[in-house]
């Protein structure tokens, strides 16, 4: 998973080493997009989850799946009572065995895909990935998808 760290206040680049990226628990992580308030209002959220969680000591852990289903019930809330979180977020982790991807966004539309990317990464580096797989004929190994992020870069 890969983010910018890029705050702008307006069209001023204001803060130029913010982190969009947490790590949840040992098999989660999240990326956001958007507003960076409300990233952090929603970071706190979710860390406070995770410490009930850890405090609890009943053997489960917060899952990428389960994290995906609870914000798009968290962002769809919030934007049915005209208060959305101005935010796209990716939850990447594993979940079992196998690798999970997940996206969801202001309005709490959610879907899993083996390949994502928001903004201007899903308008340019989206396609050169797609692209990649094709022509492999399936998933892309460590060193592949290294190569392919570079050339996307």
């Amino acid at each position: 998973m890969a983010a910018d760290t890029l705050g702008s206040y307006g069209s001023l680049a204001r803060y130029t080493n913010m982190q969009r990226i947490m790590k949840v628990n040992e098999t989660s992580v999240l990326a956001a997009g958007g507003d960076i308030a409300d990233f952090q209002f929603l970071q706190e959220v979710i860390t406070q989850k995770q410490i009930d969680e850890d405090c609890r000591d009943d053997g489960f852990t917060l899952k990428p799946k389960a994290l995906h289903s609870w914000l798009t019930r968290v962002l769809y809330n919030r934007r049915s009572k005209f208060d959305p979180l101005w935010n796209i977020f990716l939850v990447g982790g594993i979940e079992g065995d196998e690798p999970y991807l997940g996206y969801v966004n202001l309005q709490g539309t959610a879907f899993t895909e083996t390949l994502l990317a928001t903004g201007l990464g899903g308008e340019m580096a989206l396609p050169v990935m797609r692209r990649a797989m094709e022509k492999k004929g399936g998933l892309l190994n460590k060193e592949e998808a290294r190569e392919v992020m570079l050339q996307c870069i």
